[in-house]
């Protein structure tokens, strides 16, 4: 399976139980990372500087963590669209880093598109994952993430079925992220100190006090026992409560 997220810490958060349970019990679990989060709010007040003010090191810091996060996990391989930092945190709509050189949203659709389709025929996945069309809750890499992935494996052959994020471990989306259907619900209790240990690997992101956790907002959210998508390509049969269930 493949699974295409924007920053380092998403697929902790959203998918961390579904990628753990997965490499359990034998599969391939390959993570494309979008760009390095540069723009992401320190957590830690001891790692301030790692901030943009102060020479833009906190992309480098979180590939760090994602390494550390992906070895919890059990990532068969982890890799960066582009290769490391070609493409860069655009942060949300509007503010300056939208607009910088490398900012993945503005970045060439269909170089994006071509990067990632290299990554799909290389590893052969039957099973992708991203999120929906909103990015699960606007962010524009999230969308962009969305666009690139699904421009990828259009014709891609080893592709059996496509699921988007519909929420992840109980993490509660902002208010204005649209309803989603929920079409498949993958129990990951068995693998929950794996995604706890994850998501305590991103500690520049993730204030972790199990059963929840917490972004920079402060706002608690539950580390729940199951991950839910919505089936978006392939077949339905068999998908209810498992990825590749029929397949």
């Amino acid at each position: 399976m493949l699974l295409v997220h924007a920053h380092p810490d998403d697929e902790s958060i959203t998918t961390g139980g579904t990628m753990a349970r997965y490499s359990a019990e034998g599969a391939e679990v390959v993570l494309v990372t979008c760009t390095l989060g540069e723009e992401g709010e320190i957590i830690p007040p001891g790692l301030a500087e790692l901030g943009a003010w102060a020479g833009d090191q906190l992309g480098g810091y979180r590939a760090g963590e994602l390494t550390v996060a992906c070895r919890a996990l059990g990532v068969t391989a982890q890799r960066f669209l582009g290769g490391i930092g070609r493409w860069r945190d655009s942060g949300m709509a509007g503010t300056p880093s939208a607009d910088h050189a490398r900012a993945f949203s503005a970045g060439p659709l269909g170089e994006q598109a071509r990067q990632l389709r290299e990554i799909v025929d290389e590893f052969g996945p039957q099973v992708v994952v991203t999120y929906n069309s909103f990015g699960g809750y606007g962010h524009p890499d999230h969308i962009r993430a969305h666009d690139v992935t699904m421009a990828a494996v259009t014709g891609a052959q080893s592709v059996r079925r496509v699921f988007h994020i519909a929420a992840g471990g109980g993490a509660v989306l902002p208010p204005e992220a649209p309803e989603t259907e929920i079409t498949t619900e993958i129990d990951i209790r068995a693998t929950l100190g794996a995604k706890i240990a994850a998501l305590r690997a991103h500690e520049t992101q993730v204030t972790v006090d199990p059963p929840r956790f917490a972004l920079s907002n402060g706002v608690a959210q539950p580390i729940g026992e199951a991950e839910y998508y919505t089936l978006v390509h392939g077949p339905a049969e068999g998908a209810e409560t498992d990825l590749f269930g029929g397949l």
